[in-house]
């Protein structure tokens, strides 16, 4: 009875190792798009009122642990039995990365002042459906890439047994989400841990100074992450396109694959917004009809 006690836990010290193993080559292989995700989620979690930052973060960070919840079985099972499903998600998921990330560029390029009455207006609108519409993209956005980081970190462990599959991807979606909300958060409350340090030093000494220094990087934090997760968004989608559609291998074999991914990205998220402004054009033309 003992010896077969000891022999259970034996065989969990073995499959704990195996994952320990398992678990740091996924988080390796999955570390270019964890940063890519720690970019695009800071980006979208900032730019509301600082009584509401952690909420809406901790509403996002629930959503992104419902995502895994769906995401890492029906990976499991669709690679079991249905494998290539995989790869059409994964390419519908970066023509809508593609463009998130192309019509935060044209935004930005065309983007034309408002009129003192129009900023009125958007001043009245309801806050609160702002923010859940914000949550809801973040969400979304949320999904797509961690989609791509379960398929990555399943593929790292397709040789072995289906329990070291299942522990190792949850492992890594787990701290996937852990790392990238908990950093999100962190960068959110710069300003605050700031004001409190100069609080707590009377505006003097070194406490004084490190606050200033986190008050006004902040703004400074948020504008660069804004770009850095604009241009992850189109580079996530164009090497989704890369490694995932065979057209696209080699297509450009002389620039470097940073390069091609973002004007794959950039292409891919060109046709998208035609897409969905013909769409809408459309749709216009039946309610008048």
């Amino acid at each position: 009875m003992a010896s077969g006690f000891f022999a259970i836990l034996d065989d969990i010290g073995a499959l704990m190792d195996d994952v320990a193993v398992t678990s740091k080559i996924a988080t390796r292989k999955t570390a270019g798009i964890l940063g890519d995700d720690l970019a695009v989620n800071a980006e979208k979690a900032t730019g509301f009122l600082a009584n509401r930052e952690i909420p809406v973060l901790w509403a996002i960070t629930k959503g992104s642990f419902i995502n895994k919840l769906i995401i890492v079985p029906v990976a499991l099972l669709l690679n079991a039995f249905f494998p290539v499903a995989i790869q059409v998600i994964l390419v519908l998921g970066g023509f809508y990365l593609a463009y998130e990330g192309v019509e935060k560029i044209v935004e930005f390029l065309f983007h034309r002042k408002k009129a003192g009455h129009e900023v009125v207006a958007e001043a009245t609108v309801d806050a609160a459906a702002m923010e859940k519409a914000k949550v809801r993209s973040a969400i979304t956005t949320d999904f797509i890439l961690s989609v791509e980081i379960v398929i990555i970190a399943l593929g790292t462990v397709l040789d072995r047994s289906t329990t070291i599959q299942v522990v190792t991807v949850s492992v890594v979606a787990l701290l996937a989400t852990i790392g990238v909300y908990g950093i999100v958060a962190l960068i959110v409350r710069m300003d605050d841990a700031g004001y409190h340090l100069i609080k707590k030093s009377d505006n003097k000494g070194f406490r004084a100074k490190l606050g200033n220094v986190l008050v006004k990087a902040l703004p400074i934090v948020i504008k660069t992450l804004g770009v850095i997760g604009t241009i992850a968004l189109i580079l996530v989608s164009g090497g989704i396109f890369v490694h995932n559609v065979d057209f696209f291998h080699g297509i450009l074999p002389n620039l470097p694959s940073i390069i091609t991914e973002v004007l794959i990205g950039l292409i891919a998220g060109l046709v998208a917004l035609f897409a969905v402004f013909l769409g809408k054009k459309i749709m216009g033309a039946f309610r008048k009809a």
